[in-house]
């Protein structure tokens, strides 16, 4: 990945919608140019697909938990049996494998503090092997974005010793 590969992927990540012509436009390149790179980035799994940003709270979910899961075991089933019940409960949006005194942080978008409460009792305590559940309530938000910065070592040095990205 060079660096309009790099400009390409933040202009989508900002705005997903872009035509190949406003895309070319903004990364100074030609459409047919500009499309090849896209195109590659997204054989290459760089570009996973695109989605619609929308409004948590107009949407109906405006309460947003982040839980933090301890395991009672770590045993590669323990950890298996977790993650395929987190993966299929819709309020769960994120789900990151922790280092620390948490197993996983989870973070959890419903629509108030009675819907949260029927979650835990009926889904999250249902999932056999956790050890301890601690919830923190967000009651703001200063920042949300999904333009990545740019990152200090070119991916295609990190990852792709051939530069084929």
């Amino acid at each position: 990945m060079d660096a309009v590969d790099l400009q390409i992927v933040r202009e989508l990540q900002a705005d997903g919608r872009l035509t190949n012509q406003e895309l070319a436009d903004r990364v100074r390149l030609s459409p047919s140019p500009c499309l090849r790179r896209v195109r590659r980035l997204e054989e290459a799994g760089l570009i996973r697909g695109y989605t619609a940003m929308v409004d948590q709270v107009a949407f109906g979910l405006p309460v947003t938990v982040f839980v933090r899961i301890r395991l009672e075991r770590h045993t590669a089933e323990a950890v298996a049996l977790f993650e395929e019940h987190v993966a299929v409960i819709g309020h769960i949006q994120d789900c990151y494998l922790m280092a620390g005194s948490s197993d996983y942080l989870l973070r959890v978008v419903i629509e108030d503090l009675e819907a949260y409460e029927a979650l835990v009792r009926h889904r999250i305590h249902a999932i056999p092997g956790i050890a301890a559940i601690e919830s923190s309530f967000a009651y703001g938000s200063v920042k949300q974005t999904r333009v990545y910065p740019a990152p200090r070592t070119p991916a295609r040095a990190r990852h792709d010793p051939k530069g084929t990205v």
